[in-house]
C-alpha cells in the first residue's frame, strides 16, 4: 500500500514508508515537523494491512482528523490530518508496480470504426455507472475523540 501525506501549502508529498513512523519536533523522529507547536514525540503512524492508524502520543496542540481532536483513528483516502498548525491531506493508494509493456495499436478498417459508431449512438440496457463496480465505504472504526469542549464547569 502506498501511503503519502500531502501538505495542503503546496509543499512536495510525504511519503510513509516505515510500518511505524514517529512524528514530532525531535531530531530522531522518523517525520520530523520542526515547528514549536508540535510536540517533541507527537503522534504515531502505523501501516498495517492495507491500514493507516494514527495514534496522538499526548501532544500539547493535539491531533486532528476532519477537524474531529483525536486520541486514536482509522485514516482514510482524502481524509485531512491537520498536526498542531501542519495541514495534510491523506493520500492512500496501490503500490507502484513495475511498468508494463504498452499494447500494441490495432488499425482499425471503415467497417469497424461504423459498427463502433452504431453501436455508441443506441440507447444502452442500462446506465454507464451500472457496469461500474460500488466504491467500499469504510467508515472510522476507531474514533477516539476528546469530549465537547463546553462553557460550563463541573
Amino acid at each position: 500500500m502506498r501511503a503519502q501525506l500531502i501538505p495542503l501549502d503546496g509543499t512536495p508529498a510525504i511519503d510513509i514508508h516505515n510500518d511505524l513512523t514517529l512524528v514530532g519536533r525531535k531530531e530522531d523522529c522518523d517525520l520530523r515537523l520542526n515547528h514549536k507547536s508540535v510536540s517533541k514525540m507527537h503522534c504515531l503512524i502505523v501501516k498495517t494491512d492495507g491500514l493507516l492508524l494514527l495514534r496522538d502520543l499526548g501532544s500539547t496542540n493535539g491531533t486532528r482528523v476532519n477537524g474531529q481532536r483525536v486520541r486514536r483513528a482509522v485514516l482514510l483516502p482524502n481524509d485531512n490530518l491537520s498536526i498542531a498548525r501542519f495541514k495534510f491531506r491523506v493520500f492512500l493508494g496501490p503500490d507502484e508496480g513495475p511498468d508494463l509493456p504498452q499494447e500494441h495499436t490495432h488499425r482499425l478498417d471503415a467497417d469497424e470504426v461504423a459498427d463502433l459508431l452504431d453501436a455508441a449512438k443506441r440507447p444502452a440496457a442500462s446506465g454507464p455507472a451500472d457496469h461500474l463496480p460500488a466504491a467500499p465505504f469504510h467508515p472510522n472504526l476507531l474514533p477516539d475523540v476528546y469530549p465537547e469542549e463546553s462553557g460550563s464547569k463541573v
